[in-house]
């Protein structure tokens, strides 16, 4: 299929295909009508077929100790038993894998612990989070890690009503909180960010270097959403500020949850203005060093440090860098 822009008549065939994103994947129901039971909680723990995940700030345990030996890694779900009790309780939904130990259909909570309970439970050499094994783990695990952590971190930064000031309270399995005697709910936000792969006329991408990074880490340039913005704004917006480049014909290229705390990544490819795209200019405070890469500049230069596999920015820059 061929997509022409019609302001710039540039072929955007190639950019119409999606990357594959690491954190997208799952085999998880999410069953969202039985967290609507108010005993759901205590049911499923009182389920000895019931699985629970384990969750220690932003980590879970793996079925093997670390370091991962194998290709890939699964998260290590326990019986109800194994966890007395926890400081959240979260309903995730239920198991759709036909390729994982517990059959389809097998109910899975999350126990968010606190660092007592967890070391009690295994060592920390045994707990990994999922800039470790995100990109590593199946489906159905690579899921439920996600949700777990965004609604842990939901959690722990919802500590009382924004209108009484008084405690919150957990319902429908965790994805909903209420303070006593106020009908107000309190449901989970999420925070949307686009990242966005710059190309100029001669097929070069665009990476900058953020100020809390090593100074030879690279990556692509992303930043918030604002209030009353669209996607597609916010690309034009976010580039010229970090980079001083004004950039045209933003495409969607996938999403990816990434709950660091609370975000999901929105991929763009835009290319630099030909009718005047404007000199790097980093924005000295986020970004303090801005390059230009050819493929080949790309793949022989071994000092440069890329993104990790688990992230999107990784995805994108390895589909451009396939190409031929």
């Amino acid at each position: 299929m061929t997509v022409v822009d019609a302001r710039s008549g540039r072929n955007l065939a190639r950019s119409v295909h999606p990357a594959p994103m690491p954190l997208s994947r799952s085999e998880v129901d999410r069953d969202y009508l039985s967290r609507a039971r108010p005993q759901l909680i205590g049911e499923l723990r009182g389920d000895p077929a019931t699985r629970i995940l384990p969750v220690w700030q932003g980590r879970s345990l793996v079925a093997d100790p670390l370091p991962i030996g194998g290709e890939n890694p699964a998260l290590r779900l326990l019986e109800p038993s194994a966890i007395p009790d926890a400081e959240t309780w979260l309903y995730l939904g239920r198991s759709l894998s036909t390729t994982t130990a517990e059959p389809p259909g097998t109910a899975i909570l999350a126990a968010v612990l606190t660092e007592t309970d967890a070391i009690a439970l295994a060592p920390e050499t045994e707990w990994a989070g999922l800039r470790e094994l995100g990109a590593a783990l199946s489906d159905r695990d690579a899921g439920l890690l996600v949700e777990a952590i965004a609604l842990a971190n939901w959690h722990a930064s919802h500590r009382f009503s924004p209108r009484t000031g008084e405690p919150l309270v957990a319902e429908q399995g965790g994805w909903v909180l209420r303070a006593a005697g106020d009908t107000t709910e309190v449901f989970p936000r999420t925070d949307p960010a686009i990242i966005v792969a710059v190309l100029d006329e001669q097929d070069r991408l665009l990476l900058g270097s953020n100020a809390l990074w090593q100074s030879n880490r690279y990556s692509l340039l992303a930043g918030f959403v604002e209030p009353g913005e669209s996607l597609e704004a916010a690309v034009v917006r976010e580039v010229f500020e970090e980079s001083g480049i004004r950039v045209v014909d933003p495409v969607y290229l996938g999403s990816q949850p990434w709950p660091f705390p609370a975000s999901i990544m929105l991929g763009f490819r835009a290319f630099a203005d030909p009718r005047g795209a404007g000199e790097l200019t980093p924005d000295g405070t986020e970004i303090l060093d801005l390059r230009w890469f050819t493929r080949e500049e790309l793949r022989e230069n071994e000092s440069l440090i890329l993104p990790g596999p688990t992230s999107i920015a990784r995805a994108i820059i390895d589909e451009w860098l396939a190409r031929p």
